[in-house]
């Protein structure tokens, strides 16, 4: 009785998040003439003030240099100047549950082309795999859609988050579970993957509300707010900025780790979308610390 009450109550309270959430000022509403791929909107001077950062600490500069740690910083305090900057930026990794977006974003595409009904069940399991990133919703995700679809929509040009000629990208290749095959992705190989540049775009044009259209992009960041998992990103900005609003994927497994989020605060200085991926034992508390480190950053910048 409890299920079947839950079942039915998520959808309105979805909706009631959509509602909030589009009150918050997100998705913009800028011309189309005003959102470009972000590799135009690089900052030299703020993309050297992050490796400057960055480099000063030698274990995350030896990182660096081994290919084992990549940042991504976006600011959007104001919409109509972008600025984009980032280490390692095309460096594709394994990136254990964050790409539970791009399944997100394919079950979003599928909904709206009546590929996939939005039924209170495919509800409940975008919400599990995204707030709590449930394993076992994310794989009943991937079977109702297939890995074909989800790979054409990430090739799709209108997103192009998986690119060859820009390292790849986002890429989902196996279920979350141990049975099941796999579909590696045909640069490095890889069965859950992505680069920090993919995934700021994912977000950049998730705040335009250009992931699919904007309703869809408004229910998805509705999915996306309000994470249940306190830690990495999170447990920084539970500190820094406990009155923003965080809409985030993490994942981990074994020494990888990483973190992305887009970070939209009453004060327009703390608006930006941070994204890391880490290869090394101490990845947990490079994540969180590299926050601090991204907050300078803008700083510096304003």
């Amino acid at each position: 009785m409890i299920a079947t009450v839950q079942k039915l109550i998520l959808p309105l309270l979805l909706l009631a998040t959509t509602h909030l959430t589009a009150q918050n000022g997100l998705p913009l509403d800028l011309p189309d003439s005003q959102i470009k791929p972000l590799r135009e909107l690089v900052d030299d001077n703020m993309e050297m003030r992050l490796k400057k950062e960055l480099q000063a600490n030698p274990q995350w500069a030896q990182l660096i240099r081994d290919k084992k740690l990549a940042v991504g910083l976006v600011d959007l305090s104001n919409p109509y100047r972008v600025r984009f900057a980032r280490v390692n930026g095309n460096e594709m990794m394994y990136a254990a549950s964050l790409p539970k977006i791009a399944i997100l974003l394919a079950a979003m595409d599928a909904i709206q082309k009546c590929e996939l009904e939005e039924t209170p069940e495919v509800t409940e399991d975008m919400n599990l795999m995204i707030c709590y990133s449930n394993n076992q919703a994310s794989t009943r995700m991937i079977d109702r859609l297939g890995y074909a679809k989800i790979e054409a929509v990430l090739t799709d040009p209108r997103y192009a988050l998986f690119d060859e000629d820009y390292g790849g990208g986002l890429w989902v290749g196996k279920r979350y579970a141990a049975s099941g095959e796999r579909h590696p992705d045909p640069l490095r190989g890889l069965s859950h993957a992505a680069t920090v540049s993919q995934v700021c775009r994912f977000y950049y044009l998730l705040a335009m509300g250009k992931l699919v259209n904007r309703e869809r992009s408004i229910q998805m960041l509705s999915i996306m707010d309000n994470p249940a998992l306190h830690h990495k990103f999170v447990c920084s900005l539970d500190v820094i900025a406990p009155h923003a609003d965080l809409y985030r994927k993490s994942g981990s497994w074994k020494a990888f780790h990483c973190d992305s989020v887009l970070v939209w605060d009453e004060d327009p200085r703390r608006r930006y979308i941070l994204v890391a991926l880490a290869e090394s034992p101490n990845g947990e508390q490079i994540i969180r610390d590299l926050v601090q480190v991204a907050e300078k950053v803008l700083r510096l910048q304003t």
